[in-house]
């Protein structure tokens, strides 16, 4: 498993370790905002269109070759920067990182669920979750400290190392997990799984907590700078919450695997938790901040691992990866959209106003839910 887990890290670190430090030093290459917003968009764009592509790759051929193979090409796109750093390369790079992430994350999701037990998956996937939030939460601290040190081609060198390791480890130590035999799918038949809500229901919640997550990391900042709070503050209110959501995930795990939670109740408790959350960053101070990042990352620590663990349940073996492919392309477009959202309404509206909306939208889930579960009549 633990190749795995580094899999899980090497994706984050290098969305948000190059993210966090493109703007400040890559004069040479980044040369206006828009051309920065054009490689930010490059690392998850391709996520977006290609994970639920190499997904149904993994149930065809094997999960462990489309790991292995996606490890191998982010090694390589990361080195075709180091060679040389010009602006195209760069591009080039940034863009076979986001398709390679696009290969190994589905492909080392599904390997988790093959090679766990039905009744640890929760304990499995807290873990993977755990490892991915360190990831989210040194890439911006190790990524600056190595571009100080060395450049962006510093970083790139990090990475590609990095990409080739975890590419030999996953080969001597993950087992060859052969593709399970399945019935024909057409393209109704996939329409009607992504819309059925054993489906549907986590992957929205998943999507609903990356968007919570992307909004506090970028915004609380924001609202902590207007309060007049320095930047250790606002700094220290990031790192609560990815310690928050990096603390709870195993913790969630093992609580469902002991039969302690239900990945129903579960998902609804970190729903409300992270809207709560929301509602407490709109409180002026430090306190609000700190509480508001830590209930955040609480609730999206929740959310995370139940989720995948339901998908799991209610998905046939031999469709993990067609099923984490698009699950995880529900989290890429709550990564993005939160923050969209966010931005719409405080340019229209105040800061406060964007966090209330976002807050109010997670907490319509479990509203609807007991709405539902209600007897008519009452």
């Amino acid at each position: 498993m633990w190749p795995l887990y580094a899999a899980g890290f090497t994706t984050a670190f290098g969305a948000h370790g190059i993210a966090a430090n493109l703007g400040g030093h890559a004069q040479g290459e980044v040369t206006s905002l828009l051309v920065l917003g054009g490689l930010l968009a490059l690392y998850d764009g391709a996520e977006v269109l290609l994970k639920p592509l190499f997904g149904t790759l993994a149930d065809r051929i094997g999960a462990r070759p489309v790991l292995l193979g996606g490890l191998m090409a982010f090694a390589a796109a990361s080195a075709l920067y180091v060679v040389a750093d010009s602006p195209g390369r760069l591009w080039a790079a940034r863009l076979g990182q986001g398709a390679a992430a696009s290969a190994f994350s589905p492909s080392a999701s599904a390997l988790v669920a093959r090679l766990t037990p039905a009744a640890k998956h929760g304990r499995a996937f807290g873990s993977y979750g755990f490892y991915k939030s360190i990831g989210y939460t040194l890439g911006p601290l190790l990524g600056g400290v190595l571009v100080w040190a060395g450049g962006l081609r510093l970083l790139f060198t990090v990475l590609a190392v990095l990409g080739a390791a975890v590419a030999v480890w996953a080969a001597l130590a993950v087992p060859v997990v052969p593709p399970l035999p399945k019935a024909r799918q057409t393209v109704l038949d996939l329409a009607r799984h992504l819309a059925d809500p054993a489906f549907l229901a986590p992957t929205s919640a998943l999507a609903a907590a990356t968007a919570a997550l992307s909004v506090g990391v970028g915004f609380l900042p924001v609202s902590g700078r207007a309060a007049g709070l320095g930047t250790v503050a606002t700094g220290a209110a990031v790192s609560v919450l990815a310690a928050c959501a990096a603390v709870v995930q195993p913790k969630a795990g093992r609580a469902l695997d002991h039969g302690r939670l239900a990945t129903g109740t579960g998902i609804a408790a970190g729903l409300l938790l992270t809207a709560a959350g929301l509602g407490c960053a709109m409180l002026p101070g430090l306190t609000g901040l700190l509480l508001g990042a830590a209930l955040i990352g609480a609730g999206t620590g929740l959310i995370t691992p139940l989720g995948f663990a339901a998908l799991v349940a209610s998905t046939p073996t031999e469709r993990l990866g067609q099923t984490m492919g698009a699950a995880e392309l529900g989290r890429e477009l709550g990564d993005a959209g939160g923050p969209l959202l966010v931005a719409v309404v405080a340019s229209l509206t105040t800061l406060n106003h964007g966090f209330a909306v976002l807050g109010l939208i997670l907490a319509l889930g479990p509203a609807l839910t007991v709405l539902r579960r209600r007897p008519a009549g009452r």
